[in-house]
């Protein structure tokens, strides 16, 4: 066992939002220790797109967003249910950019890392982080992990910790902070296929997911061209119906696509892999998002969007909020005025997301009943001006001052929402 005193702050997890976190950390001139328990190039379970919100922090972060750069551009969202196909264009605003991208997560998180190792972060990978290390007080003050092959014992010391674990949540639940049962979560299963839909230039969501008994199913799913000859298609359902524990989503998503056109190439012989799921971390279902010297970041925190199930862009925003905030708390000195400022995380994420949220458990509680789905689909789809309000709702795509009325009344809706 060896010990280290290695970092002003060490980010746990290098996925878009332990790396927002770390670029952030290190533009700002701190040593940042960002461990990565894989090595990449690494595959995540994801539907790769991104919607404008998400391409805000790329921007934000420097990044190349040209095609060139490998990232392929898509105009809004293509809505396909009750008997409908519905284009939206993604908004205009003053505060996000009006094109969403999609990118393979094979090589997005690894070029998000490489990012923030371009700050300045220290990257090191194959470090499986396994608990905090604690002082005599309780307080986090660094972690212990396994590293490379052999699984060496080593500690990584920092005054502060960013936990960017994922659904995982290993250090939270080392800490007692348990996964809330009251908020929802989400299951998603995606496939790539070789298919000549590679290059659409739209996402496209479907909303007539069926059980076998018929019934409508609380989710949607996914066809986003990837650029490279393949298309990614999955779907993704929420736990708020019964069905959650008794579906069988990779049959699910073998039937699904095999109502679709042959010419789109979404069967067996054209999958480019085996169907792979994962959790979705929804609503807030995690906190507090700060306590003891370690901040929660996007999964770990719970901070999928329950609206949309968009994951990225709510882990990097958190990423570098989080950094913001851990700056100014190391720039004071240690105890009780060093925590006074880490409290504004957890503030910022209520401020911030809260009242949306807390909407948004309602669309999924709601959503959940097989009528209501039914007739949100065959009754909302045949109006513009509603559909162009959910698509502002569901992706989070509002100016948060002046805007239009439908931005006035989204922003209305989620001041006047406890922030829970």
């Amino acid at each position: 066992m060896t010990t280290t005193q290695d970092a002003d702050v060490v980010v746990v997890g290098a996925g878009p939002g332990g790396s927002s976190a770390a670029y952030a950390l290190a533009q700002a001139g701190l040593d940042v220790l960002l461990l990565e328990k894989t090595e990449f190039p690494r595959e995540k379970v994801c539907g790769d797109g991104l919607t404008p919100r998400a391409v805000k922090s790329l921007v934000d972060m420097g990044i190349d967003t040209t095609e060139a750069n490998g990232f392929i551009r898509n105009r809004g969202l293509r809505i396909i249910g009750g008997g409908m196909r519905l284009e939206l264009p993604w908004p205009e605003l003053a505060t996000y950019p009006d094109y969403g991208l999609v990118r393979p997560r094979l090589d997005f998180d690894d070029l998000l890392a490489n990012q923030a190792q371009k700050a300045g972060a220290r990257l090191q990978t194959s470090t499986n982080v396994i608990g905090p290390l604690l002082d005599d007080a309780g307080r986090v003050v660094g972690v212990h992990a396994k590293v490379g092959p052999d699984k060496v014992e080593q500690t990584y010391r920092a005054p502060l910790v960013i936990a960017a674990d994922g659904v995982s949540a290993r250090l939270a639940l080392a800490l007692g902070i348990a996964k809330r049962d009251d908020r929802p979560m989400g299951v998603a299963v995606r496939r790539y296929y070789t298919s000549p839909r590679t290059n659409d230039d739209m996402l496209e969501s479907w909303l007539e997911l069926r059980a076998e008994n018929g019934d409508l199913l609380p989710g949607y799913g996914w066809v986003f061209g990837v650029g490279d000859g393949t298309s990614n298609v999955g779907l993704g359902l929420l736990n708020t119906t019964k069905a959650w524990q008794d579906t069988d989503y990779r049959k699910l998503l073998k039937s699904w696509v095999g109502g679709m056109p042959e010419e789109w190439q979404f069967g067996e012989e054209f999958a480019t892999g085996a169907i792979r799921g994962a959790a979705l971390p929804m609503g807030f279902n995690r906190q507090p998002h700060y306590t003891r010297g370690v901040l929660l970041i996007g999964d770990a925190a719970g901070a999928v969007n329950p609206f949309n199930g968009e994951g990225i862009a709510y882990a990097m925003e958190s990423g570098l909020m989080a950094a913001e905030v851990a700056v100014q708390a190391l720039a004071r000195p240690g105890g009780a005025q060093r925590e006074q400022a880490l409290q504004a995380y957890p503030a910022a994420m209520k401020s911030t997301y809260g009242g949306y949220y807390t909407l948004g458990r309602v669309f999924v509680q709601l959503i959940g009943n097989p009528r209501v789905m039914q007739l949100a689909t065959r009754h909302g789809l045949p109006h513009p001006l509603l559909m162009k309000f959910t698509l502002k709702l569901l992706a989070n795509l509002t100016d948060p001052t002046g805007g239009d009325a439908l931005d006035r009344v989204i922003n209305g809706l989620t001041k006047v929402a406890p922030a829970a």
